[in-house]
Order: C-alpha cells, then structure tokens, then sequence
C-alpha cells in the first residue's frame, strides 16, 4: 500500500471518528420532547411543543413554572447559559482557555461573581425560592440528557451545575451588553473637554435639533459652528495616524418600540411593537415560552420571550398588559477622579482618608496556570485598570437596587397605570419601558432603578468629577411616591422610542446622557405612526421593516448637486455611481448599489473630518467610539459652514468631497473581487450569523451556522439590521387579542444542530414573514412529575 494511499485512509478514519463522535454528542444531548420525567414539581407539569418548537409551560404553580421553564432552557440552551454566566464573572478562560484570558481580567475589576452571590443573599425568602426552584430544574434537565451538550465535548470540558446566583449573573451580563461599565465613555468626554475650548465642546458634544424626537416635545436649541478657530490641540492631532478612525455613529446596541392607543384600534385595545436590537449569534438570544400556573384562583398567562439564565417572560403581554423594552441610553455610571496619596493605597472620601481595599481574583485557565489578578476598591466602586487608575468607577449594576427580582411582578399587573408603578425600581439595565393594555391605555417611563446624583453647580457629570469632598455624589435611588419621568396616553394615542432622547429639562436631568442615538430612527417611526390614523398589528409590523433612507437623503443631495459634476464625472468615469445614485439609493434593499455608495461616502467624510478627534483619542488610550455624542449633527454643521481651518490641510471643500467620493468608491470596489454585483447593497449587508465554536471544527463547523443572507435595512431606519446585529425578535401584540399577535425571531429555540429547532424560524425573520405570536397546536408533550 503506497504511503499516499496509507494517509488517505488515516485521514479518512480521523473524520469518521470526529464525525462519529459529533453525533454521538448531539443526539445524546437532544432535548426530551415526549414521555415523562421525574424532576420533583409539586404537581404533574406539562412541556408542550408546536411545530416551531415554541414552549407552553403548564403548571400547578409559580414555583413549579419556574422548575419547568428551567428543565427547558438546559435541555435546549445549557451552553448559552454558560456562556452568559461566565461573561459577567469573568470565568471564561476556564472553560475555553487563554483565548479569553483578557476579557476575563477586564471582567473582574467588576467582581461580579461576590455581588451576585451577596444580591442573592439579600433577596426575599419568596424570591429565593423561585429561583431555587429555576435552578433545581436546570440542574435536572442537564442531568437528563444523555450525553453533555456537544460544545463540552469540543471543549474537553464538563458542564458545571447551575447555582441560584448564576441567573444573576445572566443579568449582569445583560447590563455588560447594554451598558458597558468600563467608564471609557466619560474619560473619553473629559479628555476632549480638556482639549477644547467650551464653545468647541458645546458644539461637538450637542443633541441634534435636526433628528430630535423627544415624547415630550421638546426640542434641543442647535449649537452653531463656533466663530473661533478650529481648536489648536485638534490641530495638532491631525498630523497624527490613528489606527481606527471609524466612527460609532450609533446605538448599535439598541432597540425600537412603539404603541398606539385604542382610539386608534378595531377592539378599542391597545397595541404595542418591540424589536430588540442585539448582537445575533447561533443560538440567539430569546427563547419563546408561555408560561401558565394557577395563583390566588386565577389562571396566569405570561406569553413572550424569556432568557435563557432567568426565569421570566422579558417582553410580551400577560393577557391584561403588554409591554416592550428599548435600551434607555441614559447615564447610569460615573467615573470618579480620585485624590490618592503618594503610596497610591489610600484615597480621600468626604469622611476623610480611607485605604482602598484589595481583592484577589483568581481565574482558572483551562489547559494553562491560573493567573490571579488584583483588584482595588473604593467606597463608590473598583479602580480602573492602568493607564485610569487614578479614577474608580460608579455604576447602578454595583448596587443591590440595580440586581433584584421585581420585574417578576409584570404577571400580576393590570392597567399601564399599574404597570408603571411596578416600573420604579426594578433590578434590571434601565429601559424604556413602552405599555398598552386591554382597556386601550399606552404609556412610557423608565424601568430601573434611578440613582438620585447630587454635583455641584459647576460639575459637568459627563466627565470624570472629584467626590472627595461631598460636593458630587449619589443620595440613593429615587423611589414610588418621587416624581419620575413618565408619558401616560398622550393626546394623539401614539408613543415611540427608538435610544434616542426621551424627554428634556428636568427629567432629562434626572436621567442623564448615556450617548442617545442621534435620533432619526425614532423620527421616522413618529412619522410612520403620524401618517396613519388606524392601525392592525400588521401595521406596526410594516414599520418594523421600513427599510427607507430617509436619513441618507441629504447626502445624497449633496453628492448629486455639488459633488458630482460633468467635469468631475467625465474625468473619473463616475457615470455609472451617479446613475445608480440617482436611481436606488433611496432604501437600503438588497439590490440598492446607490445607497451601498451614499453610505460609503458619508462614512469617509465624517471619518476624515473627525480624524482629528480620533488621532487625540488615541493618543491617551481612548477610542472616538467611546464618546457620548451623534458625530452627524457637528460634522454636517461644518459642512454647511464650509470653514476651511477644519479641513486637512491644502484641500477646498470641492476637492474634499472628491477626494471622499473616490476613496470610498475604491475601498468598496475592493470589496466586490471584481464581480459588479457584490456591489448590491444585499452584498454588502451579508449575514455573518455563527455559531461561536463554528470554527473549531474542521469542514462541518459551518453547518452549524445559520445560512448566508442578504439582509435589508441598516442603520438610522426603523429596520435595523447588519450583518451580525439588527433586530433580535420582533413582537406585536395588543392585550387581549394575542391570537392575533406576531412574533418572530432569528432562528429556532434548540442549541442542538440536528434538533428540528435548530434553523426553525429563521428563514421567516430574514425574510420579513410574520408569525403568530402564541404558540400553535401541540405536536410533542412531556410531562414533568414529583
């Protein structure tokens, strides 16, 4: 046998075995979808399953609910669970290596494993037992399965077993995703405020009067272009590289949500929409669970999305009330400037000189040595990690009022009105809390817990502040009986919120900047509700997926007027960019290559405006990501101004443009390998939706990925959605009438590649197709017993 022959073979039997034992994994590690299991509920349970995989949970009880949905989310999402505990606690290293070894050290500075721990500690006995209750069930349902969940196979890892406090953690992780906690954000502000002069500052750092949509009308005074010179230090900062110049120009992490009052509806009940906007992955965030127990007599019905790690509808309706989130985007932390002695081991406080307090964290490697890492506290919260260890950092996640159990309460709510109540200090990242229920009320405040700040009447809290002396700080948390911003049935029967500024004055004092999005997504779905005086749920699913560039007009005015002249034309070729400009750069649909354009032009010219701020950034170990602002409303401010001192060096504002207009051309070209229809907006928006371990496994990984897609929809428009982030489900539903309800979501409720839940559902979100938002007739039903 030739040797050729003899490692084909070898070769051969490798992928058989590989192949072999993959399957082994996943189908010992399918969910049980029929039958009986004992797992120790107080009375028989069941698990029924529709054709889309969708759970109804039927129990005695709450507690046994909880067990039941807990046996569910192991048996389908263990290893997503993992991962959202290990990210808040800074153990994923122990499971997948030194790969994750630096995200797990900037994780630690939180000690977020001992705060879950001490808020579990400090929960009601009722409170504790429910998620006792969850995690008893989790427990079963992992041990239930026939072989561990596959990825512990890739891994060479066991699953390690549920504790109380690691639904917590799945919290904590969420505030990560939503509200980051790194303080970046304010030491970005106060670096550019140290390097600007106040005009400049005001200027650069305004909320946008052109893209404002506020509930409560009203509106920002724009702040002109400043009559002095273009700042000196920024000046500077030209000269230098910056190795990313790219901007975040907007609340990526985010959401919309909406709802129209009775007035406006065939049943006289209120409607509501909600589309979360999350990183996607395999498998996605939300999982579709109706949960139902008997309380008090009555039966409860919570219908929605829950996450896997907690056991709770997120968003949906209770039959009396629905409800949706968005991503508040206020100001939820504080970086503090710290006043340490020369050793660098005490600060001052207001009660004079204290020693920070030293904790050792240590992180297990898997595959390596355990590595410990030293964190420092102050009264207010850690230190942050060189080169900011001069300053510590305040955050609502730190304290037992941002990490609690009430938003378990919206199953027993009965009106808006009641609802909004329960709102005001719920342990949750704070939301836009959007409401409509049965009796045709709608209303918007705040879910979360708000810190009550005192400053001094000079403090910028934006920036780092000193908090030695009692002049700034935190007096608690505003509570029931405060006056707190709210919205309840406005005169035209319509609300919207979509990250952008809520409210202004006062309460907007109240809740701070946490860098709203500029605000045209919200303004388009004003608008989009403003133009329709009666409305079925498939009227805000319409919305949903408006994938118009209302947004991008003026810049594509600008290119089509000024920009793209005959003479300019005709000596760059460019006839066919300002056709397709002319003709399909009016929505972000997949075979729109003149938006693909539009976008790529606008995006070199606020790069290159703002490289400045970019290369300053930089320079102190900062990012023009970090900063609390919408970079489009100064930087077309500048460009309506047309002052020549802001521009690099040598250009007219003619040969700007052009020079952006050619730049962004080539850029995108490079990415088409020649092939002209890759410039197709759909091209160029391509899904990247993977499975995390993907990767790891030679030729089969991509299976587990969910197909490639070419997505509509993009930023600044109602439907969002890029190539990894967009719309994580889409819900409405109107109280009452849930039969008549939609909800999508991006992919199937099963983490198991060969489950028929897997991929279920997927090619309905991608391809805008609605579907009902309970579940359907039973196809599977397993029965939980004592």
């Amino acid at each position: 046998m030739s040797l050729l022959r003899k490692i084909f073979l070898f070769l051969l039997l490798l992928v058989i075995v590989l192949v072999a034992g993959l399957y082994y994994f996943l189908r010992g590690s399918l969910a049980q979808l029929d039958g009986q299991r004992s797992v120790g509920v107080s009375a028989p349970v069941e698990l029924s399953r529709d054709d889309h995989g969708y759970l109804t949970v039927s129990a005695a009880n709450r507690l046994d609910a909880a067990r039941a949905l807990g046996f569910a989310h192991a048996q389908d999402r263990f290893f997503q669970m993992d991962l959202l505990r290990r990210n808040a606690a800074g153990e994923l290293s122990a499971l997948v290596g030194p790969k994750a070894l630096k995200l797990d050290k900037s994780r630690r500075i939180h000690r977020f494993r001992a705060r879950a721990e001490a808020a579990f500690a400090g929960l009601s006995a009722e409170e504790k037992a429910l998620l006792q209750a969850y995690t008893d069930g989790i427990n079963k349902g992992l041990a239930a399965l026939d072989a561990r969940p596959f990825e512990y196979g890739l891994l060479r890892q066991p699953p390690k077993q549920w504790q109380p406090a690691d639904s917590l953690l799945a919290v904590l992780s969420m505030y990560l995703d939503l509200q980051h906690g790194e303080g970046r954000d304010e030491l970005a502000m106060g670096a550019i405020k140290e390097a600007v002069p106040a005009d400049w500052y005001a200027f650069l750092m305004q909320h946008s009067a052109d893209w404002d949509a506020a509930v409560d009308g009203s509106k920002p005074t724009p702040i002109p272009v400043p009559a002095s010179p273009w700042p000196a230090q920024l000046g500077v900062a030209a000269k230098l590289a910056c190795s990313d110049c790219g901007l975040r120009d907007s609340r990526d992490i985010g959401s919309n949500n909406w709802a129209v009052g009775g007035s406006l509806t065939d049943t006289g009940a209120a409607i509501v929409a909600n589309d979360m906007h999350l990183g996607i992955r395999v498998p996605h965030t939300w999982y579709k669970a109706q949960l139902r127990w008997k309380q008090d007599g009555r039966e409860v019905v919570m219908t929605g999305v829950t996450l896997p790690g907690m056991p709770a509808v997120v968003v949906g309706s209770n039959g009396k009330v629905a409800w949706g989130f968005t991503n508040s985007t206020c100001d939820w932390t504080d970086v503090i400037a710290l006043k340490l002695d020369k050793t660098g081991t005490k600060y001052l406080s207001p009660t004079g000189e204290k020693p920070l307090k030293i904790f050792k964290e240590r992180i297990e490697v898997a595959g390596g040595e355990a590595v410990e890492v030293e964190v420092k506290e102050t009264e207010w919260g850690p230190v942050l990690a060189a080169p900011f260890d001069r300053y510590a950092l305040r955050w609502v996640a730190y304290d037992k009022e941002g990490l609690n159990l009430r938003s378990m309460g919206l199953d027993g709510v009965g009106s808006v009105e009641e609802a909004q109540k329960m709102a005001v200090g719920v342990g949750i990242p704070a939301q836009n809390f959007m409401t409509a229920d049965s009796q045709g009320h709608i209303g918007w405040t705040i879910i979360g817990s708000i810190p009550r700040r005192h400053y001094a009447s000079d403090a910028d809290m934006d920036t780092p502040q000193d908090w030695s002396t009692g002049a700034n700080g935190w007096d608690g948390y505003f509570v029931l009986g405060d006056k707190l911003p709210k919205v309840y049935d406005p005169a035209d029967a319509r609300l919207w919120s979509a990250n952008q500024r809520m409210v202004g004055g006062t309460e907007l004092a109240m809740l701070g900047t946490g860098g709203y999005d500029l605000g045209a997504r919200g303004q388009q779905i004003r608008d989009d509700l403003r133009a329709r005086k009666h409305f079925k749920e498939a009227d805000l699913y319409e919305i949903q997926l408006d994938d118009r560039a209302l947004f991008m007009q003026r810049w594509k005015r600008l290119l089509l007027d000024e920009v793209l002249t005959g003479d300019f034309v005709a000596r760059n070729g460019l006839a066919d960019y300002r056709r397709a400009i002319e003709t399909s750069a009016d929505r972000a649909s997949v075979d729109a290559v003149g938006y693909t354009w539009v976008r790529a032009f606008r995006d070199r010219v606020q790069e290159e405006l703002l490289q400045p701020i970019s290369s300053y950034l930089e320079s102190k170990s900062l990012s023009q990501r970090d900063l609390k602002w919408a970079p489009e409303t100064p930087v077309w401010a500048l460009i309506q101004a047309r002052r020549n001192d802001v521009l690099p060096t040598g250009n007219t504002w003619k040969q700007f443009f052009e020079r952006a207009v050619l730049y962004s051309r080539e850029k995108v070209l490079e990415t088409t390998q020649g092939n002209p229809d890759n410039l197709r907006w759909g091209r160029q928006n391509l899904s990247a939706i993977n499975h995390p371990l993907a990767s790891a496994i030679p030729l089969l990984g991509r299976y587990l990925n969910m197909p490639e897609t070419e997505f509509n929809g993009d930023r600044h428009m109602p439907r969002v959605q890029q190539p990894v982030h967009g719309q994580s489900e889409r819900i409405v539903v109107s109280p009452g009438h849930e039969q008549n309800g939609i909800m999508v979501l991006p992919g199937g409720q099963s983490g198991n590649p060969i489950s028929p839940y897997y991929r279920v559902d997927y090619a309905d979100w991608a391809n805008a197709k609605a579907l009902p938002f309970l579940p359907g007739a039973t196809e599977h039903k397993l029965t939980l017993m004592p």
